[in-house]
């Protein structure tokens, strides 16, 4: 059974693993949009706004920070696009699978990740206990902002009948914060990181069956 201080560690190990040359290696043709930073969550101008002509500071998103965890997250909606069954739309998807991921740092609900996941996601599981621990009792997470650079795919099947795609992105140092102040700050990655999501397309939708770590930055 993992330790808190076992589970921190993996949240760093799990999405601070790096390999830049796989995902130039992953297709002879790169994804025209592989430059293109995603931001994790919508900006407080993209959440509805209230009816009321002095809307309450509650409702407007707030980042999380040593005096507290985030507020009024929205949670992502999945594109159109990641619900099609081709390469765009395993792109789609695992763009929005880091979404939830971030979805998760800033709340501590990974529930919306495992409904996109498979449940031997070995990773996913290692990300969840982590995220999990991060929030016991009245503790919270800040930081740990993924922001994805790109995302490229030969979209040949493996002989199990998935898809992968690789997914360049950097990520914020993980703090962890408690009533007492900051209880602990793992590293994040300021240089590109890979790790390679497989994924199967049933039922019209895409799991990510896994989440496959290449190597690890420095």
């Amino acid at each position: 059974m993992f330790s808190l201080a076992d589970r921190r560690r993996a949240a760093a190990v799990f999405l601070s693993l790096a390999g830049v040359a796989a995902l130039s290696a992953c297709s002879d043709s790169p994804d025209p949009g592989a430059n293109a930073a995603q931001s994790p969550t919508a900006s407080a101008s993209e959440t509805a706004s209230s009816p009321s002509p002095s809307p309450s500071p509650s409702a407007t998103y707030k980042p999380a920070s040593a005096d507290g965890p985030a507020e009024n997250v929205p949670l992502p909606v999945m594109p159109e696009e990641a619900k099609v069954e081709s390469k765009e739309g395993l792109i789609a998807f695992a763009r929005h699978w880091y979404d939830l991921a971030n979805y998760g740092y800033e709340t501590g609900d990974v529930e919306p990740l495992w409904n996109i996941s498979g449940p031997d996601c070995f990773a996913c599981k290692n990300y969840s206990d982590s995220v999990e621990s991060g929030y016991v009792r009245d503790d919270w997470m800040a930081g740990s902002k993924i922001t994805v650079q790109g995302v490229d795919s030969t979209y040949a099947r493996t002989p199990e009948g998935r898809v992968q795609a690789l997914v360049q992105f950097i990520q914020e140092p993980l703090e962890f914060y408690g009533p007492s102040g900051l209880l602990s700050t793992l590293e994040g990655n300021s240089v590109s990181s890979v790790q390679m999501v497989e994924a199967t397309y049933s039922d019209g939708r895409w799991t990510a069956v896994d989440v496959v770590t290449i190597h690890e930055g420095k």
